[in-house]
């Protein structure tokens, strides 16, 4: 993969990530980053440039003995290096890797050109800095990167494998920190595994809707067309497509489904729309020379600003949390209306053996679990601020938290989703006529030839990790 700081795509960084390619820097981008660091290091000798010649923060009046050398640097790094908690994963430390990567291949920072080989080096080389998760609150992720520099740097131990200590000299510290690198990396990752879980619903709803005897009414083209929504759009022609819908809508079994089914692609069609905002606003973040100061090459001059501050990032990563959580809410109302036999004519909980036997009960205990789960994942982090740094640093976006949050809505979803899944095969085993030739056929065997095909009362926990780990296969039907 080469690395140009303006054509990163979030499956590029998931592909990283999982250590799947190689990575290396364009001739293009060595150039800008070389000319970049030129023209600061001229312009540091002419103004004052914010945390080169300059302390950062509140200490930003404070000039710099031009006798310090690179130690105002390494002081500035390693004061920096304080966070805490737990070690951020190395999954999300490689995409964090490339992410920062292409950031400087964009020619904004100032930072040594050698900084994009090291780099470049520690993602082929499945080298991961050792970095505590807690520390930021969306106006850079301070605590990260300044671990990470002193890792290139040598001073502190990686994590995993390392590369030959790089020198850090003070242009290269507050240059090398300043990004939301690590947000961004874990909302990419989040964004990608909300995509599949939201593919997959599809499938996993028209299994539910061959069960329940859904009405065709609610996906018409000509319905959709009359409010056309986007993702409401997009959802309801899925629906169709899986469930072989030509012509005429069919009848169903009611005159009007349950909202579970009618209301999907009014409830999925935000949550797709949502993700799609999250992507385009993604993509700008991780091509974009976000450091402040930013070195512009076009400018010939050096400009401070706010482009720390992750708002955008914020804002998209909560409303995609949120509609994420309706679209939950529908898995969990269709799973109650499978173990309904007035909605399957089949037996209550599609238990099969002794009168009172249990069948599927529990789930519906284990769907709400994780639903509260993700409700409280999916609460606005955009409703509370952070005045920091002697009040000079008077905002906060806490997109950090919103990425975080993205990541347990994904482990809550999933977990609800499986328990409907698990429900509506076991449905389509006790009258399996009802697929005939749909094309969701094809989700129904890929998670029948894999799940227990016992209906006996019995322990459900390893239908749900099975069903969980088929939801990716299933978002590609």
């Amino acid at each position: 993969m080469v690395v140009d700081g303006r054509t990163l795509t979030c499956t590029d960084v998931e592909l990283v990530a999982d250590h799947k390619v190689t990575v290396r820097v364009s001739p293009d981008a060595a150039h800008r980053a070389e000319a970049a660091w030129r023209l600061v290091t001229d312009l540091s000798a002419e103004r004052e440039i914010y945390g080169r010649t300059t302390g950062v923060g509140a200490n930003r009046d404070l000039t710099v003995d031009e006798d310090a050398g690179p130690e105002h640097g390494r002081r500035l790094l390693r004061s920096h290096a304080g966070g805490t908690g737990d070690l951020v994963p190395a999954r999300t430390l490689r995409a964090m890797l490339l992410i920062r990567l292409n950031q400087l291949a964009a020619g904004g920072s100032g930072a040594h050109p050698r900084l994009l080989d090291t780099l470049a080096q520690a993602l082929n080389t499945g080298s991961v800095p050792r970095i505590h998760r807690t520390g930021a609150i969306g106006t850079g992720d301070l605590t990260a990167l300044a671990e990470t520099a002193l890792a290139l740097s040598g001073e502190v131990p990686w994590l995993a494998g390392g590369v030959a200590p790089v020198s850090l000299d003070t242009s290269d510290a507050l240059a090398f920190m300043s990004s939301n690198a690590a947000t961004l990396a874990e909302a990419v990752l989040a964004s990608l595994e909300l995509d599949r879980l939201l593919r997959a619903s599809h499938v996993v709803a028209a299994l539910s809707y061959v069960v329940l005897g859904g009405s065709a009414e609610a996906y018409a083209t000509a319905v959709h067309e009359a409010r056309p929504h986007p993702g409401q759009v997009r959802c309801a022609a899925e629906m169709r497509r899986l469930l072989g819908m030509t012509g005429e809508p069919r009848p169903g079994r009611r005159i009007q489904d349950p909202y579970g089914l009618r209301a999907f692609p009014q409830v999925q069609g935000p949550a797709l729309d949502a993700l799609a905002y999250l992507w385009e606003v993604l993509g700008v973040e991780i091509n974009s020379a976000t450091e402040n100061p930013m070195v512009s090459l076009s400018a010939r001059n050096v400009f401070h600003h706010a482009h720390f501050h992750t708002a955008y990032v914020a804002v998209a990563l909560d409303r995609a949390r949120a509609t994420i959580h309706h679209v939950a809410e529908l898995s969990a109302t269709r799973l109650g209306d499978l173990v309904e036999p007035s909605f399957t004519d089949l037996p209550a909980f599609l238990a099969v053996g002794p009168p009172g036997s249990s069948g599927v009960m529990i789930l519906e205990y284990v769907a709400h679990d994780a639903l509260a789960a993700l409700r409280q994942a999916a609460l606005p982090v955009t409703l509370g601020t952070a005045v920091v740094s002697r009040g000079v640093e008077d905002h906060a976006s806490f997109a950090t938290q919103a990425a975080r949050q993205a990541v347990a809505v994904g482990v809550a979803y999933r977990q609800v989703l499986a328990c409907e899944l698990v429900a509506a095969v076991r449905a389509l085993r006790m009258r399996p006529a009802d697929l005939m030739d749909l094309p969701v056929r094809l989700g129904f065997e890929i998670a029948d030839a894999v799940l227990d095909p016992g209906l006996a009362d019995r322990a459900l926990s390893g239908d749900l990790a099975v069903a969980g780990g088929l939801l990716g296969r299933l978002s590609s039907v």
